[in-house]
């Protein structure tokens, strides 16, 4: 399914159709999950790891914007997609390294430490996924994606 944009401009596919609704589905459990344990930890044990569980703090309110922006997919919610699933590969691999380098860094883990060690490494696997989808799913690669699909815009359906 292709979106419709103004007229003059390619059109592009929706983010959220697809395989983007695996990679949507994957990004709310993920999302679900960071944002229980960072409820959790900002409010019983914040004085410990301050830090930390404000990583694990932000880390929830990407996954929350990330998925929401993948399933809307518009073109406002493209560029929403594309910034904070870049800051989500930007932090993870940056945590990650910190805290292999010093694994107190932080005082206590992360979503993120360890590249998502805990999390099973789908937050490394996860952004560059998200960020493959966003490109894949462009204006270029949608433009030759109609031609000799079965995938039409509403507008050709309906002539």
């Amino acid at each position: 399914m292709q979106e419709t944009t103004r007229p003059g401009r390619p059109a592009r596919r929706r983010t959220g159709r697809g395989f983007g609704r695996v990679l949507v589905t994957v990004y709310g459990v993920l999302a679900f999950a960071a944002i229980g344990r960072s409820s959790y930890e900002l409010v019983v044990k914040f004085h410990e790891a301050p830090v930390a569980y404000s990583l694990s703090t932000l880390a929830a309110v990407v996954y929350v914007v990330a998925t929401f922006a993948l399933a809307i997919g518009s073109s406002r919610w493209r560029t929403v997609a594309w910034v904070t699933v870049g800051l989500e590969a930007v932090g993870v691999v940056t945590v990650g390294a910190l805290s292999l380098a010093d694994p107190g860094v932080f005082g206590e883990s992360t979503v993120w430490s360890g590249f998502g060690e805990g999390y099973g490494y789908v937050p490394l696997v996860l952004p560059f996924v998200g960020l493959w989808w966003l490109r894949r799913t462009g204006t270029r690669a949608a433009a030759g994606a109609g031609e000799g699909t079965a995938e039409h815009t509403d507008e050709e359906r309906t002539a």
